[in-house]
């Protein structure tokens, strides 16, 4: 039995709450279960300086963790000069997952910065925050479509991601907090709408994982994103 008393295919509850940042083109505080990530989308007129020229936008992320997102207090990264290892790691996983999706070309010589903030942490931050970023981005995205800045919408396709893990020896989707610490295997999947793999990131702790046990996580992932896209298409129709 799980922690969380959830089936092994069985996603904790997801909600993706639009226009939560009053100032932002776009925003959306994703929650799984008890991890929340308020995400937002802001425009900037120029792109880097090393796109200048090539007629080409670019989209990237900023992650951080609120010092309470977690049980005992975490020091600002701010106070240390610079962001940590894993923010860096993180925050550049979910740039690639969101530039997979969008025609830069149509973009134009502009760039988009998603801030994704951790509020409650509770297992799955970088997962959850890949979800509620592709809603940001979308809504900044038609906030610029509306007023003619962009000719015709960037988005190729959805993008959304989940972790997975085996834990006593049983393979099971949207790992808590419990789970992710105690695990043998996790691994996070971030794939597109029609199925496209994006990126894998999978890791054993102790006995190594066999492929038949990744294939298992990968079909369960499938799944899990699939309803995950379907909630992101219900958000924005909503």
């Amino acid at each position: 039995m799980r922690p969380s008393h959830r089936r092994p295919d069985e996603l904790r509850p997801v909600s993706l709450e639009r226009g939560v940042a009053r100032y932002a083109e776009g925003s959306c505080l994703v929650k799984f279960g008890n991890t929340h990530v308020l995400c937002a989308a802001s425009l900037e007129e120029r792109g880097p300086p090393w796109l200048r020229g090539t007629g080409r936008g670019w989209v990237t992320a900023e992650y951080s963790m609120l010092p309470r997102a977690t049980q005992e207090r975490t020091r600002r990264e701010s106070t240390s000069g610079k962001p940590s290892g894993r923010t860096q790691e993180i925050q550049r996983l979910i740039g690639r997952s969101l530039r997979a999706v969008v025609d830069l070309a149509v973009l134009g010589e502009k760039q988009i910065i998603v801030d994704c903030d951790v509020i409650q942490a509770d297992g799955g931050t970088r997962t959850a925050a890949v979800t509620g970023a592709w809603v940001a981005l979308h809504d900044c995205l038609a906030w610029m479509h509306g007023r003619s800045m962009i000719a015709t919408m960037p988005l190729k396709d959805h993008v959304a991601a989940i972790s997975c893990g085996i834990y006593k020896g049983t393979p099971v989707l949207d790992l808590d907090y419990p789970e992710d610490s105690a695990c043998g295997t996790d691994a996070n999947f971030v794939m597109t709408g029609s199925g496209g793999i994006v990126e894998v990131q999978g890791t054993a702790e102790g006995a190594p994982f066999s492929e038949e046990e990744l294939g298992t996580l990968l079909r369960l992932a499938r799944a899990g994103i699939a309803d995950l896209v379907t909630l992101q298409k219900a958000a924005i129709r909503g």
